[in-house]
């Protein structure tokens, strides 16, 4: 006997429906079936901060964001083939918990499940599945105002440079169409190497996720990459316009976050490796948000 698979969809923001299906050679015995929705989001600090907020390590236990079980079927028998039980789980948040989109990051981590159970008699072992399902976040309401930034890039405006005299001239222009980002629409743009006194190597844009965790005690603030892209390989040509386009993966990002405890936010590094591994790199804070296409097009 085993599970066959989960039929799960998402009617309404309030309601997760969908079929469990049993299949079986010979009649099956149980003493119910249950199903259990939970979803909870789950933070930890990198090593190098574990032993900086000991009081943040012992209370950073999970969020319990929705914690529910619903009986469907009561003791009894199910007939050999296939049976097929439908069901309509409400999502109810715990209190006045809200329920944070799905996202998959590396020291914040939110997630939702659904568990069915078959508890069967003690000479017999329960049988349980589990299955993610995932959770959007309601449409903003209103339309998204875009905010382009236009971007020069030389020796002079680089940061945290210490030999910025060893460094190759060079003059790079660009725009992006806007930093404030519908998150089912990519990130667009276009960038344009006026001149470079060494040849260029490759250039690539590299998304960032920069997760921040802590209490009162303190905070700790952690960016990781998510994906990198290569929009262009070699010496490009200069004054040739250079599409930037970059579609942001689902379940390794979400609408940005703040709450008390944590936060999830978004940045996109334009990266310029130069000949004698120049690396030039310039960073733009990015704000996801979720809005309906018909409603951005209104």
């Amino acid at each position: 006997m085993g599970w066959e698979y989960f039929r799960i969809e998402a009617d309404s923001p309030e309601v997760l429906s969908g079929v469990v299906v049993i299949t079986s050679k010979d009649t099956v015995q149980h003493q119910g079936i249950s199903l259990t929705m939970e979803g909870s989001v789950n933070l930890q600090l990198s090593a190098k901060n574990v032993g900086v907020f000991e009081a943040f390590c012992n209370t950073a236990k999970p969020i319990q964001i929705i914690n529910s079980t619903i009986e469907m079927v009561k003791p009894g028998k199910l007939p050999s083939g296939k049976t097929e039980i439908p069901f309509e789980f409400p999502l109810q948040m715990k209190g006045n918990k809200v329920l944070y989109e799905t996202y998959h990051g590396v020291f914040v981590n939110i997630q939702y499940t659904l568990r069915c159970d078959m508890r069967r008699s003690l000479l017999a072992k329960d049988l349980t599945k589990t299955c993610e399902f995932i959770v959007h976040s309601l449409s903003q309401k209103g339309k998204l105002l875009p905010s382009p930034v236009d971007f020069t890039i030389t020796p002079e405006t680089l940061q945290n440079v210490k030999e910025r005299a060893s460094l190759p001239k060079f003059l790079i222009r660009g725009h992006l169409n806007s930093t404030n980002c519908v998150i089912t629409q990519p990130l667009t743009g276009e960038l344009v190497v006026e001149s470079a006194e060494a040849a260029v190597k490759s250039i690539e844009l590299q998304l960032v996720r920069v997760e921040t965790c802590g209490c009162a005690e303190g905070y700790a603030r952690d960016a990781t990459e998510i994906q990198n892209i290569q929009i262009a390989d070699g010496d490009v040509c200069r004054g040739l316009p250079i599409p930037i386009h970059m579609v942001f993966p689902r379940l390794f990002t979400c609408p940005t976050l703040e709450t008390t405890n944590f936060k999830v936010e978004f940045e996109v590094n334009i990266v310029v490796l130069l000949h004698d591994d120049h690396l030039i790199t310039e960073n733009f804070p990015l704000k996801l948000c979720r809005i309906s296409i018909a409603k951005q097009e209104k």
